[in-house]
């Protein structure tokens, strides 16, 4: 069957009843992290709200006063996730976030369009299409497509919204014989009832299940962004539809201004202004890693160059990396010497380096490790890593000077 939300893609709601209710687990990513939630999977009699599907998300909204946080297709049914449970046979008032639905529908009639112009004119296939969340992606089977291909494609789509072209929704059978003449790459394997046909007029014709809108107008503009390569020796076309378009504008403004306001000259000069600073930036970045060099081994003469100097050296640095606390170990040596040495904030995170004597390092080095909440490996004499609690510092200081005491003693 053909759900209300595309038989009619544009009602924002629907009065239906529930049909049934079951408890059921949902994996949702909030933060690049899945959680699973507990909730209920309900059936309705029909819906307004979309299951993802043809490559178009599924839609948001609200059964009742419930959110609806995911629809799925399973066959001929939609399974709206719940948080909480809905009382079968029961009547309810299904809404739609229609701002997210309208933007699914201008990014996948937008697709087929460019899809269909990039076929008529340059014979480029479409094997696959990605919804994202700012922009979308179409994967054409060809492994270039130039700057001027791109441009005409960009041209007659826009052409076609301003002829304001009609956009039809049509259902077949799978043995009426123009089953076999659209476009399609296969229906699902477990599609059931009518196959849905839309039919962008005297442009396109292409088996879908999801929704769309009704004239090319409700599109308002295509811009497609460019193209980057794909895999197997494949193209991806970047594009934009309707609102997306407006909003990249007002953000595109909105940096502008504010690398104007940054690098106080115009727009057409930020290119060049940004390019001077990163060559700036390199060459102070090049000049500091030559000091910081010098400074190690000014740091290194120095502690070697006194009398009491002793048998444990310590020291913290804000600024620095790994090759500086390195060379100071080098110039110092740790034939004999516990050199322990920190780059970072004193308070919380940084680069730790236990260097000296390989029976000490390496038995102590995971100690320090643990103490400063951090992760690391060592070798030869050598313990380094991350330390995540700086503010530890002082614990580790007390514990190797009590190491090179007792070792000292035991030596007497």
């Amino acid at each position: 069957m053909a759900f209300h939300c595309q038989r009619d893609c544009y009602a924002t709601e629907l009065l239906t009843e529930v049909v049934s209710c079951h408890p059921a687990q949902l994996k949702l990513e909030n933060g690049g992290k899945k959680n699973t939630v507990s909730g209920f999977n309900v059936l309705l009699k029909d819906t307004v709200l979309f299951p993802e599907g043809g490559g178009q998300p599924d839609d948001r909204g609200f059964i009742g006063e419930v959110p609806v946080l995911r629809v799925i297709r399973q066959g001929p049914d939609a399974v709206h996730f719940v948080a909480s449970p809905l009382d079968p046979a029961t009547e309810v008032l299904v809404k739609i976030d229609w701002n997210r639905r309208f933007d699914h529908m201008q990014q996948h009639s937008g697709q087929h369009l460019v899809t269909a112009i990039a076929d008529s004119l340059y014979g480029f296939k479409t094997t696959s299409w990605d919804l994202g969340r700012q922009r979308s992606v179409i994967e054409l089977d060809t492994p270039l497509v130039t700057a001027e291909q791109v441009e005409a494609i960009e041209k007659v789509a826009n052409q076609k919204i301003r002829e304001h072209v009609p956009v039809h929704v049509r259902l077949i059978t799978v043995d009426d014989p123009e089953f076999d003449m659209v476009r399609s790459r296969g229906l699902p394997d477990d599609h059931a009832g009518p196959v849905r046909i839309i039919d962008i007029e005297g442009v396109d014709a292409n088996m879908c299940c999801g929704t769309h809108v009704r004239n090319l107008s409700d599109l308002q503009m295509i811009k497609i962004l460019g193209t980057e390569k794909g895999k197997k020796n494949k193209t991806n076309l970047i594009f934009l539809s309707g609102e997306r378009v407006l909003k990249y504008v007002s953000r595109s403004y909105n940096t502008e201004k504010t690398l104007t306001s940054l690098l106080k000259n115009g727009p057409e000069e930020h290119i060049e202004a940004v390019d001077k600073l990163q060559k700036s930036v390199k060459a102070l970045q090049k000049n500091n890693l030559t000091l910081l060099r010098d400074l190690a081994v000014l740091t290194a003469e120095n502690f070697k160059s006194k009398a009491d100097r002793g048998k444990f050296f310590s020291l913290h640095r804000k600024e620095g990396d790994n090759e500086f606390m390195n060379i100071i170990a080098n110039e110092i040596g740790t034939e004999d010497t516990l050199l322990f040495l920190t780059i970072g904030d004193e308070k919380t995170s940084g680069l730790f380096l236990l260097a000296g004597p390989p029976g000490i390092v390496e038995k102590f080095g995971p100690r320090v490790c643990e103490i400063l909440d951090g992760k690391g490996a060592g070798k030869c004499g050598r313990f380094q890593g991350k330390a995540n609690k700086m503010s530890q510092r002082a614990e580790v200081e007390v514990l190797l000077q009590k190491v090179i005491s007792s070792v000292e003693i035991t030596q007497e």
